[in-house]
């Protein structure tokens, strides 16, 4: 009930923590969506997908009587002034989606399920990165028992009940959409060895998915004005990393890609590369409008901060997109990569690059993003060609430069140049 810049962050924490706490008595659903999107897969039988939804939604309920005898106040939920129910229901939809989808990825798949251990960090960053995102429009829920929970003593459940319809279709979608991009969960896949790759669509899927969540919460954080928005970009990240990098390698930004490719070692064919890099395009762009026609048309435009030139705009980007390649090369293409720690090491970039030139080149560090903010911006200013041109220059050349410092410091990856 009390105001607060860290309110997201806060709750994030408390899932989490609360995950890996429970998550091997229960699975430690917390959440009908989550557990809806489990029974859907065959993952959580039916018995159990309905009493644990009678255990959320009573605890939810607990919850709410603690609350309200605490501060004697109620809590409605629906959408923020100015903004309609369809709106906020996009966002409930699109964001219950994602932490659906990495629950599914980190927690439950036979790439991940009892290997890994960053299962909890990645589901709680999805709060992050939807609570700062979207919560300015819907409130962010994500979960059928906080919706129904928070206005239970208010009388308010109008916006509840829309909310629950929403957040669960979000969880039908990320069920959908897994079985795309794991097939080897059903028996679709040669071997399901973890050494094989997947197939070329699942691959594609999964870089569209991750840059547009990547483009998507970038618009709603800076249309937002939100506190943590950099903190917010790099959780969607790092979120993303986590679920999709045992299936595409979770590039998610064509500066990534050229970098990975430029590095050579049979990380990314050329093929592959253009491929993804068309993919991850066209994920800014679909991004771009979704986070347009949510925030009532509204777009910003890619250039240069109050004060600063466009040069300096380009060399910043070009540094700390060249941090960003060059911490990927370092920690996931390497033959000892991170097991456990690369999607928080890639994502912390982001947190880098966005506080230290966000005032000065706004921290797109990705041509996907930058292409994404000009197209939502397009139908306001009819232009924005040269600065998408400018930027991606920038942020290729840093890609380049990652790549060749990438060979200078890591000898051993080339055992010719040993």
């Amino acid at each position: 009930m009390c105001s607060s810049d860290l309110a997201a962050l806060s709750i994030a924490c408390t899932l989490m923590v609360s995950i890996y706490a429970m998550g091997g008595v229960s699975g430690a659903n917390f959440n009908p969506a989550v557990s809806v999107s489990l029974g859907l897969l065959g993952k959580l039988a039916p018995k159990e997908v309905c009493l644990y939804i009678i255990s959320q939604l009573l605890g939810g309920a607990t919850a709410a009587l603690c609350y309200t005898d605490m501060f004697d106040k109620v809590i409605n939920v629906g959408p923020a002034k100015g903004y309609s129910i369809w709106q906020a229901g996009l966002v409930e939809t699109l964001y219950t989606f994602m932490l659906c989808f990495v629950v599914l990825n980190v927690a439950t798949s036979k790439r991940h399920a009892g290997k890994d251990q960053f299962y909890g960090l990645a589901i709680g960053f999805v709060i992050v990165a939807g609570g700062y995102g979207g919560g300015h429009v819907s409130g962010g829920a994500f979960n059928p028992a906080v919706a129904l929970s928070l206005p239970a003593f208010s009388g308010g459940l109008g916006s509840s009940l829309a909310y629950v319809f929403f957040e669960l279709l979000g969880a039908t979608m990320a069920s959908a959409v897994y079985h795309a991009v794991r097939p080897d969960d059903f028996d679709r896949f040669a071997t399901g060895a973890p050494s094989e790759e997947y197939p070329t669509g699942s691959k594609l899927l999964s870089e569209f998915l991750g840059t547009f969540f990547l483009v998507l919460t970038v618009g709603l954080n800076v249309i937002g004005k939100s506190p943590a928005a950099a903190l917010s970009i790099a959780a969607s990240l790092t979120s993303m990393v986590f679920a999709l990098g045992s299936c595409s390698g979770a590039h998610f930004n064509p500066a990534v890609t050229a970098a990975i490719v430029a590095s050579g070692r049979g990380k990314c064919s050329v093929r592959d590369g253009f491929l993804y890099t068309m993919v991850q395009f066209l994920g800014g762009v679909a991004a771009g409008g979704t986070y347009r026609l949510i925030e009532n048309g509204d777009s910003f435009p890619l250039g240069p901060g109050v004060g600063f030139s466009w040069w300096a705009a380009a060399f910043a980007e070009i540094i700390f997109t060249f941090l960003l390649c060059f911490v990927v090369l370092s920690v996931a293409t390497t033959a000892q990569s991170l097991s456990q720690y690369f999607g928080l090491a890639i994502g912390a970039c982001i947190i880098a690059g966005g506080y230290s030139i966000g005032a000065v080149s706004g921290g797109s560090l990705n041509p996907a993003v930058s292409l994404g903010i000009v197209a939502a911006h397009a139908p306001t200013s009819g232009n924005g060609g040269l600065a998408f041109l400018l930027y991606t220059g920038a942020e290729i050349t840093g890609a380049g430069l990652a790549a060749i410092t990438f060979k200078l410091t890591h000898p051993s990856e080339y055992p010719r140049m040993k």
